[in-house]
């Protein structure tokens, strides 16, 4: 079940809510006047909500472009590449 609470407890009761979005990896969404206001996650959940976000968007891309040629390539072409790319990154710094 989603936790729904008053937008007052987070000045109220912040440390409760803390603990909870901290312990469950999950979302706390706060009301106001009874209608949906705003919601409280932690950090960790926020970067993996994002790193999920971009990586999604990402293969989104990667499809559309996909749909608009037939080059493909094979997998040890690919990794022969990304050696590449890291051992040029590595060189780099």
């Amino acid at each position: 079940m989603v936790p729904i609470r008053p937008v007052s407890d987070l000045r109220n009761k912040f440390a409760e809510i803390s603990r909870d979005v901290h312990e469950t990896g999950k979302p706390v969404f706060l009301t106001k006047n009874g209608t949906g206001d705003m919601v409280v996650m932690s950090m960790e959940a926020y970067m993996s909500l994002e790193f999920d976000s971009e990586v999604y968007e990402k293969l989104a891309a990667a499809e559309r472009e996909a749909a608009l040629t037939d080059e493909r390539f094979q997998a040890d072409e690919v990794l022969v590449d990304m050696r590449a790319a890291i051992a040029a990154a590595r060189e780099a710094t």
